[in-house]
């Protein structure tokens, strides 16, 4: 039995009802989207319940036409009649908008067709109870504990399990959507050692899977993150100087998220990038790939169509460290002049290749760098999307000959981010996924770290 309120077919007369009262009224065009979620997550600290989380949310948003008019409204009543006043909310907000030439519902050949027959393998249910999630929280705590006696505290052991489904429609004739599910389990432990005491570190890891037996174990979770923390202990700053710097693979993909936001439509539209016209134009090294795979099974950034209802397909971003595409909706499309490559709501899967040269494994990438900074947490958002100017605080490791010579905290990574995309000298094979990118750790060739 489904543990969501509404089925799916009545998700679905909700989205045609939408539609059926905007062209009563009078809207050009009208596209909705009804979606309904729950969750739960337990926190444990020093083996006590700190936190229960239950989550159950519905809602139903509308976006009308009048024209070159748009207007948008929602709600989380789906009564009939909550739902009426939401479509003449939405038609009253329309006739007071400016048109718009970009506005409007996508092509009709671009919507994505037969989605029912797809199935991207992205629901799968925890029939997790709040005692079994307290039971993992505390067996991954527990085994960051007897990592070592310097493991003194902790800022909590998580486990969260997410359930939605949702149908997207819109008045040129394109229904589907999907159910999907997202877990968690993470840990954060604190460790206390040097003289008196005083230094204290923290660092955690996690693992989130559409799958729960894809998740790693508890033990492992707990185990890792405890390592982690130990090695910085006894962390220091460093003098200030210009090196390579390698960002760990959790942190190469927030790189690789810059470079997302820097060639969407929104940002280039609004002239809010430096890769402006970058189109067709070499910035990375001619090596470099990047690939989008929306089909992808069990995929944590999988879709059939994007938020306008087009369809999605594999494409490649970067070739060759060739810019092959932007990331455009329907509407930041025509603002550019462009087709939309559908992405509206972000890019879908998208995979970072490693090098042609890279190591089988992280030490053997360490021993590629020779010396530099591994950068293990960032800290701060000091990103000029503008200029492209980055600048972080930053906690890692320094490297010498290739190996970890000591810990490194309070410090700052300084440069640019289009000289850090051409300055990649390496992409790693140790790739993790974190949302929609999954990339190895990337070495980049020099940067300025700030320290004494």
């Amino acid at each position: 039995m489904s543990a969501f309120s509404f089925t799916p077919d009545q998700l679905r007369q909700l989205a045609a009802d939408v539609l059926h009262h905007a062209k009563q009224c009078g809207a050009s065009a009208c596209e909705t989207d009804v979606s309904e979620g729950f969750g739960q997550s337990v926190t444990v600290r020093k083996g006590a319940v700190e936190t229960i989380e239950f989550n159950r949310d519905k809602g139903l948003g509308v976006t009308v036409y009048l024209g070159q008019q748009s207007g948008h409204a929602s709600t989380s009543d789906f009564s009939p009649a909550s739902i009426r006043a939401t479509v003449d909310a939405a038609l009253s907000i329309a006739r007071f908008t400016a048109p718009d030439p970009c506005a409007g519902l996508p092509a009709p050949e671009l919507l994505a067709k037969n989605v029912a027959d797809i199935d991207l393998d992205l629901y799968h249910p925890w029939p997790l109870s709040i005692e079994e999630a307290i039971l993992l929280a505390r067996r991954s705590e527990q085994a960051a504990f007897a990592v070592s006696p310097l493991i003194k505290n902790s800022e909590g052991a998580s486990v969260s399990a997410h359930a939605a489904h949702f149908i997207s429609a819109n008045s040129l004739d394109f229904m589907g959507g999907y159910p999907s599910t997202r877990h968690s389990i993470s840990c954060v432990p604190i460790a206390q050692g040097g003289k008196g005491g005083r230094d204290m570190q923290r660092d955690d890891w996690y693992s989130g899977w559409r799958d729960p037996t894809d998740l790693a174990t508890p033990e492992q979770i707990g185990d890792y993150a405890a390592r982690r923390t130990l090695a910085r202990l006894g962390a220091k700053k460093i003098k200030t100087r210009q090196c390579k710097v390698m960002l760990e693979a959790p942190l190469a993909t927030m790189l690789i998220g810059s470079f997302v936001h820097a060639v969407s439509g929104g940002s280039l539209y609004r002239k809010a990038s430096f890769l402006l016209d970058a189109l067709g134009r070499r910035i990375f090294p001619d090596w470099f790939s990047i690939e989008e795979r929306p089909h992808l099974k069990k995929g944590l950034a999988s879709s059939p169509f994007d938020d306008d209802g087009v369809a999605t397909q594999d494409r490649s971003v970067v070739a060759n460290g060739v810019l092959q595409g932007y990331f455009l909706s329907t509407y930041t499309g025509r603002k550019l002049g462009m087709p939309t490559t559908g992405n509206a709501g972000g890019s879908h899967n998208l995979s970072v290749l490693p090098s042609p040269d890279a190591p089988a494994d992280f030490a053997g990438l360490l021993r590629q760098m020779g010396t530099g900074l591994l950068v293990t947490e960032l800290l701060g958002h000091g990103i000029n999307y503008v200029t492209g100017d980055y600048s972080r605080g930053a906690v890692g490791y320094w490297v010498e000959g290739g190996e970890i010579a000591y810990p490194v905290h309070e410090v700052t990574i300084a440069g640019n981010l289009a000289d850090m995309f051409a300055g990649i000298e390496a992409v790693g094979r140790d790739v993790v996924t974190r949302g929609s990118r999954t990339v190895g750790s990337i070495v980049v060739n020099r940067m300025t770290v700030a320290g004494n």
